[in-house]
C-alpha cells in the first residue's frame, strides 16, 4: 500500500460546491432518487442508495432533502432517467470524462458537445480517454480518525486495496465490487467517513500549466453547469503553485 498522491490535484477545487450549493443539492437528490428507484427504498437494503446518501449528508444535504427524494421514487419519479457517460478531451489533450442523468438524451449531447468545443475541447467517442482511469471505489477519512498505521490495519481487514495518508486525511481504495463490503468494514473499525464513493481513478496523468489550468477550470465550470450532469472527471495533474495561483 502506498504513500500519498497528488489526488487532491485531481479532484477539482471542493470550495467551489459550496457557490454551487442549491445544484449540487439538485444532482444529489436525482441520485437519490434514481438509487431509491432501481432497488430497496431502505439504504440498509440498498447499497447504491447508501452511499448516495452518505455522500449526501458529508456535503451537508439537509435530511427533509434526503427524504423527500427517497419518497419519490415512490411515486414512480425516476423513472425516465438514463445514465450516460461522455468521454473527451479539453485543452493541452487532458482527458476528461462525464457522467450525466436524463430523461433526453438528444438534449443532453448537444449540450456537452457544445460545451467542449466553447471551451477549446472535443467530445469523443465512448473509451476514447476510458482506458485512461480505473473504476475504484475510495473512502475518506478526516486525519484525526487516526495515524497512518492505524488507518492501514483497519483497511487491511476491511479489503481495501491501497490507502494514501496524508496531513489533511486519508484515502482509501478497494476495487469497485468492494465498496459497499470495505465501507462497512472500515466504519466499524473507524466510525463514519467523510465520504464513499464510486470515482474514475486516472492511471495517466497530464501535467498542466497555469494557462492550461485556467483552460480547463472553464470548461469543468461549464460542464458541471448543466442540470443533466452528475460528475466531472480529469486527469490533469498540476503543481502547488499553479493550484494557488488559480
Amino acid at each position: 500500500m502506498a504513500g500519498h498522491s497528488k489526488w487532491a490535484n485531481i479532484q477539482h477545487r471542493k470550495g467551489r460546491q459550496d457557490k454551487l450549493r442549491a445544484k449540487l443539492f439538485s444532482k444529489m437528490a436525482k441520485e437519490i432518487t434514481v438509487a431509491a428507484k432501481m432497488g430497496d427504498p431502505d439504504p440498509d437494503k440498498n447499497p447504491r442508495l447508501r452511499m448516495a446518501v452518505k455522500e449526501a449528508k458529508s456535503n451537508s444535504v439537509p435530511k427533509d432533502v434526503i427524504d423527500r427524494a427517497i419518497k419519490k421514487s415512490q411515486a414512480g419519479e425516476g423513472d425516465d432517467y438514463e445514465e450516460i457517460r461522455y468521454e473527451g478531451y479539453g485543452p493541452n489533450g487532458v482527458a476528461v470524462i462525464v457522467e450525466a442523468m436524463t430523461d433526453n438524451r438528444n438534449r443532453t449531447a448537444s449540450t456537452v458537445r457544445s460545451t467542449f468545443s466553447k471551451c477549446g475541447g472535443n467530445l469523443g467517442e465512448t473509451g476514447s480517454v476510458g482506458f485512461m482511469f480505473e473504476r475504484k471505489g475510495t473512502v475518506m477519512y478526516p486525519a484525526t480518525v487516526g495515524d497512518a498505521d492505524t488507518v492501514m490495519m483497519a483497511a487491511i481487514e476491511a479489503g481495501a486495496e491501497d490507502v494514501e495518508s496524508a496531513e489533511d486525511g486519508h484515502v482509501i481504495w478497494c476495487a469497485d465490487s468492494d465498496l459497499n463490503e470495505v465501507s462497512n468494514g472500515l466504519e466499524t473499525e473507524l466510525g463514519e467517513s467523510e465520504s464513499t464513493k464510486l470515482v474514475w481513478k486516472p492511471t495517466i496523468t497530464t501535467e498542466m500549466d497555469l494557462e492550461g489550468m485556467e483552460k480547463l477550470m472553464r470548461l469543468i465550470d461549464a460542464l458541471e453547469d448543466d442540470d443533466d450532469v452528475q460528475r466531472v472527471t480529469t486527469n490533469f495533474e498540476a503543481s502547488d503553485e499553479v493550484m494557488e495561483q488559480l
